[in-house]
């Protein structure tokens, strides 16, 4: 067997029994590296180069911690937390509903937006989600449906809208990469060929919004008040000051595209002010470092495993052994063009390095077996956005960890990657399908 799916279902595997994501992408690693014909040394030693490309965003994640923690420091979290409280304990229970449907529309739209209106990605979550971890406590709502809402907005307007992060992965990406290595373009309606699969993921955030993680969840409020720092008593001062360093922080990072530098000025802005005192400026980084330590690891490891996996030449050798199988089968061909996007996006967690890999090879294949234009722009669109949510190691499912889990009753596995993975990858499979069949 393929030294890749097994390396990504010994990773899952552990995962799943608990093993932390960490131990399992080493150990991962290590086989995928030995199976696909490395020497112990050359396996290291790409592992170790490799753990270089997940360093800047893991320091953003760090940085963006520590200025999380200064933001609720200042007291604007409580203030917040207090007014949605307030309205709690004055609403009957129908009102508490409304208010829970309210703060997960909220969490989508920004969860959207962060993709093409606001480009800032992932940098939003660490900062405006456990400030509200006491809310959702009070209205018992199950985060695993939080964690299902913000990767919903995180992949989906990337797949769909050909704007922000959506410009680059349809229009920078997806099309160069299909015309180059065969596909006609001229004519696709990139956003019309990914609609389809666009219906699936809708599908999945409503299954799960409303039917698997509808119940209420209780989680200790005890743990999530001291996570908050919920101490504090904000000032008309340190309110404003934090309003003013959350959007100064916003706009230098897409000024300068860097979470780094954005989440460091921010935080320096608190330590002028003085709302965080100069003394304990260095607890508080530190604090919020430890807080988004855990994800910042799971980035870096997983570089070095994507970095072995390409290393062995077995993604190739994967996507070529599925081609040969397909045996001039269109729907056979649109399933395992699909499963090998999945197999590939879940080893490296991210789908915009995927979309290269499958297309030079799969686009050659879908014209031989007569897919029109616009289905083999959905096959391979939807093959690089497959495993994107659901990997353990992709920033989509960690985002939302990063938020849920700072006071530690969320788990990575459990509660973001196997929800997401449900409730994700096997409609757009689906879907994805049905798209190269009807298109």
């Amino acid at each position: 067997m393929n030294a890749v799916v097994i390396a990504v279902a010994v990773m899952l595997l552990l995962s799943l029994v608990r093993v932390h994501v960490v131990i399992a992408l080493i150990i991962a690693t290590l086989i995928g590296g030995l199976l696909g014909g490395l020497s112990i040394h050359t396996t290291i030693e790409a592992f170790n180069t490799g753990l270089g490309d997940g360093a800047p965003v893991a320091l953003s994640y760090a940085l963006l911690g520590a200025f999380a923690v200064a933001i609720s420091k200042s007291g604007i979290a409580n203030l917040l937390a207090d007014k949605l409280l307030g309205a709690i304990g004055s609403r009957s229970s129908q009102g508490q509903q409304s208010l829970k449907w309210l703060l997960l529309a909220t969490l989508l739209i920004m969860a959207l937006c962060s993709q093409n209106l606001l480009p800032i990605h992932i940098a939003f979550i660490p900062l405006v989600v456990p400030p509200l971890l006491l809310v959702f406590q009070k209205l018992n709502l199950d985060r695993r449906a939080i964690a299902c809402v913000i990767t919903f907005g995180l992949v989906t307007p990337y797949m769909l809208l050909p704007v922000g992060f959506g410009a680059i992965y349809l229009n920078n990406i997806l099309l160069p990469n299909v015309a180059n290595s065969g596909g006609h373009i001229e004519q696709v309606n990139v956003s019309y060929a990914m609609a389809l699969p666009a219906v699936g993921m809708v599908i999945g955030l409503l299954i799960a919004v409303l039917f698997s993680y509808r119940k209420p969840r209780h989680y200790d409020a005890s743990k999530v008040a001291k996570a908050e720092h919920t101490e504090t008593k904000p000032t008309p001062k340190a309110i404003a000051i934090a309003a003013f360093a959350v959007i100064i922080a916003f706009v230098v990072q897409l000024l300068s595209d860097s979470m780094v530098l954005g989440a460091l000025i921010g935080f320096v802005i608190f330590s002028v002010s003085g709302v965080v005192r100069w003394k304990e400026a260095d607890d508080l980084f530190t604090d919020g470092m430890k807080m988004m330590a855990s994800v910042g690891f799971i980035m870096i490891a997983a570089s070095g495993f994507a970095a072995v996996m390409r290393e062995t030449g077995e993604i190739n050798s994967l996507v070529n052994s599925v081609a040969a199988s397909i045996d001039g089968s269109q729907a056979l061909g649109a399933l395992l063009i699909l499963f090998v996007g999945l197999v590939v996006t879940m080893g490296v967690g991210s789908s915009f390095s995927t979309v290269p890999i499958v297309a030079a090879i799969f686009v050659p294949l879908a014209l031989q077996l007569g897919f029109s234009d616009l289905a083999i722009v959905s096959l391979v669109g939807t093959a690089g956005a497959l495993g994107d949510a659901g990997s353990p190691a992709s920033d989509s499912t960690l985002g939302p960890t990063a938020g849920l889990n700072v006071d530690g009753q969320h788990s990575h596995i459990w509660d973001t990657v196997v929800p997401t993975f449900l409730h994700y990858n096997i409609p757009l499979l689906v879907f994805g399908w049905i798209a190269a069949m009807v298109l």
